[in-house]
């Protein structure tokens, strides 16, 4: 049950991080070249929230920080992937760049989704996990689902 919990807070914690991207890319001036500084407010603020529970678990006591050499690697590297998505964000979210600034209803979902089939694939074809018949469908289903995301809105031309 805590794991199904904890997944819960994650995907909400993740669908706030998505939605308030995007409001901070509502706010960004007709005149800016660039979001950057919206992008490293964001990775301070995610970077407190890490001390802020580091210090909670040096309180706590009982805790063993060290991890593997391979765990600080593949750490960074999510760190710089998850870095030039938030660049990408608030430049589809803003308007910036030659962008014309995107619908949440239409970025999220898409990138979110996408995310859903990404992993499928790479957990299969890299990670070696068994995924299933289901998993299959419902990865069509996704770009499917996507494909529809993307056709002409009723009035909308």
């Amino acid at each position: 049950m805590a794991g199904i919990t904890l997944l819960a807070a994650v995907t909400f914690l993740y669908a706030g991080y998505n939605l308030f991207l995007k409001l901070s890319g509502g706010h960004v001036p007709s005149g800016a070249t660039t979001t950057i500084l919206a992008t490293m407010c964001l990775q301070v603020a995610a970077l407190s929230t890490s001390i802020v529970f580091l210090a909670v678990l040096a309180v706590r006591g009982g805790q063993v920080l060290a991890l593997s050499p391979g765990s600080y690697v593949w750490a960074a590297i999510a760190g710089l992937c998850i870095g030039g998505a938030e660049i990408g964000y608030l430049y589809l979210f803003g308007g910036v760049g030659g962008v014309k600034s995107m619908d949440a209803s239409i970025a999220i979902p898409t990138i979110v989704s996408g995310t859903i089939v990404i992993a499928l694939l790479f957990s299969f074809l890299f990670l070696k996990e068994q995924i299933s018949w289901n998993q299959v469908l419902g990865s069509c289903l996704i770009l499917t689902g996507i494909f529809f995301l993307f056709m002409q809105r009723p009035g909308s031309a």
